[in-house]
């Protein structure tokens, strides 16, 4: 795992727990608007925090904390991600992934051997129009296949938009609404 940054406890990021948030680096979209632009898109300048140093802490943490969230960047582009939220579901913790929905094989896999208790996704405009706006490593079928992956897992889950313009206006979200109907929440972002 490339973690980049971390944050102790968190009472907001995973809803009804109490979390110990880990940030990736790395990202295979470019969002004008990224709150994490550094661990996008100068990964390499932040320092790297072992796997073992976080399994350790949340071990220290364990009872005090319920859960992990996987943030970055972007966690599913991370080669050892399942062989680490093994190790962390051995310490007895859930696990929330915050994805951009780019890698629906890896959200597949994640959900199919059960390594992922609550998914949020960012969907950032309509799927069709994320080429227009955004610098990105996936096409929009990718995109149309993690929303239905996660709606149809049975997991908690959640959908968000950071509503900027031009990717987002009235016409994009009632689209992306409609794409979602019938999701556990949809989130819009400032």
């Amino acid at each position: 795992m490339r973690i980049k940054g971390l944050i102790k406890t968190s009472l907001i990021d995973f809803p009804g727990k109490v979390s110990f948030v880990i940030f990736s680096g790395g990202c295979n979209f470019r969002c004008p608007f990224c709150q994490n632009s550094q661990l996008v898109l100068r990964p390499e300048a932040l320092p790297d925090i072992s796997a073992e140093e976080v399994l350790a802490m949340l071990a220290v943490r364990r009872g005090f904390i319920d859960g992990i969230v996987l943030s970055g960047g972007e966690p599913t582009l991370q080669s050892d991600l399942s062989d680490f939220i093994v190790e962390v579901r051995a310490l007895g913790l859930a696990v929330k992934l915050d994805t951009n929905g780019g890698r629906p094989k890896v959200i597949e896999q994640l959900i199919r051997n059960n390594l992922v208790d609550y998914i949020a996704m960012d969907i950032k405009t309509l799927p069709e129009l994320y080429s227009a706006f955004f610098k990105i490593d996936c096409e929009p079928h990718e995109i149309l296949s993690s929303i239905q992956l996660i709606m149809e897992c049975g997991k908690d889950h959640e959908f968000r938009t950071t509503c900027v313009k031009p990717m987002v206006n009235d016409r994009i979200i009632e689209g992306i609404a409609r794409l979602i109907k019938g999701s556990h929440l949809y989130a819009l972002q400032k």
